[in-house]
């Protein structure tokens, strides 16, 4: 097999990461691994392996022609007979497959609000599906969307999976004492939900005023992310949360780190919450997407309903105040993550899907 990734950027996002994962996962089982970006560089550049071949089309708008240009070229020079798109670059591959048709085309489906697929939009998704050979999903939602609103046979449910970090600069310190940090790991995203974090971390303030709370994802310096930085100062919390931007260190910083949590109000499956059980962190996490398939409310983590501000604030003591939960749960998660998440499962049934089902 022949196979490239297209993703629209490497900003430090979870399509992102899993663009960069599957190209690196493939390098040495496949005998083409390739990863294109179409629009923009960033932060998980580091990240890709040296045996996967790389190109950036710098795109300038939805249709470049330059662009496409060299996305063929590529496509023909190394005789690519597939091509995996990751979340909105489909329109992309669609564009490709129209001046080589004998590409094959899988799409990826990351969507971050699979809580609210009834808003999601359609129109031009269904008329470049039908190009499309299969399609990925990252949780059970979406798999069931995509079959039945897109009307699509050939769709396999495949998780998130972690993947080791290529060693660079271990240049962030977190701020706060060491054994009292909460990590968030999280882009300031609607979705994410940082509002109830902050509502938390007051809570925290009052009953343990040495733990600190530690945002680190990209900071898109929107509203949203403007409102955040306003309860932070209204709340009283500029020596408690730290905001810390897209940082490459993420392995330096979980091993920084006490406790860790997610607060979102949607999610598909949160690489975040993978990349946590790698390291042994315990965890306080909202009940949404897939995150209940993998957190089992008690044995490697808790599990609270989003929005329960009162019942993530008193979950999050209790981990806080007990270390024997910290250290079991820690493990459990690992033993979870190591078991059911691996990159050697989810690509070993990747694989099979392609020979068995994407024709």
């Amino acid at each position: 097999m022949r196979i490239i990734q297209i993703i629209d950027s490497l900003d430090a996002g979870g399509a992102e990461r899993m663009a960069v994962n599957y190209a690196n996962a493939l390098s040495d089982k496949i005998e083409f691994s390739g990863l294109v970006v179409t629009r923009k560089e960033g932060p998980l550049l580091r990240q890709i392996c040296d045996n996967v071949s790389y190109l950036f089309l710098n795109k300038r708008s939805s249709i470049d022609v330059q662009a496409l240009y060299k996305l063929r070229k590529f496509v023909q020079e190394n005789n690519v007979t597939m091509i995996h798109a990751h979340s909105t670059s489909f329109f992309f591959a669609f564009l490709l497959k129209l001046s080589i048709p004998s590409v094959q085309l899988i799409w990826h489906d990351h969507y971050g609000d699979s809580e609210f697929l009834n808003q999601r939009p359609t129109i031009s998704l269904k008329l470049c599906l039908l190009f499309f050979n299969g399609i990925i999903a990252v949780n059970q939602k979406l798999k069931t969307w995509d079959e039945e609103k897109m009307h699509f046979k050939n769709v396999i449910y495949l998780p998130n999976f972690p993947s080791t970090e290529i060693e660079g600069k271990h240049d962030t310190v977190l701020f706060g004492i060491k054994g009292k940090r909460i990590l968030s790991l999280a882009n300031l995203r609607v979705q994410k939900n940082h509002f109830m974090l902050l509502e938390v971390a007051k809570r925290i303030k009052l009953s343990h005023p040495e733990w600190t709370f530690h945002l680190v994802g990209k900071d898109f310096e929107d509203d949203y992310s403007k409102q955040i930085k306003k309860l932070i100062i209204a709340f009283n919390l500029e020596k408690s949360v730290f905001i810390y931007g897209s940082k490459q260190d993420i392995g330096n910083i979980l091993t920084q780190s006490t406790i860790a949590i997610l607060t979102s109000q949607s999610e598909g499956l949160p690489v975040a919450l993978l990349e946590y059980g790698l390291h042994k962190l315990p965890v306080v996490v909202t009940a949404v997407g897939e995150i209940p398939m993998v957190i089992q409310e008690g044995v490697n983590g808790f599990l609270i309903t989003s929005n329960q501000v009162e019942l993530f604030n008193e979950s999050l003591v209790k981990l806080i105040e007990n270390d024997t939960i910290q250290l079991n749960f820690g493990n459990e998660l690992y033993k979870t993550i190591h078991n059911s998440f691996s990159e050697q499962t989810i690509i070993t049934n990747y694989l099979k899907w392609l020979t068995n089902n994407v024709k």
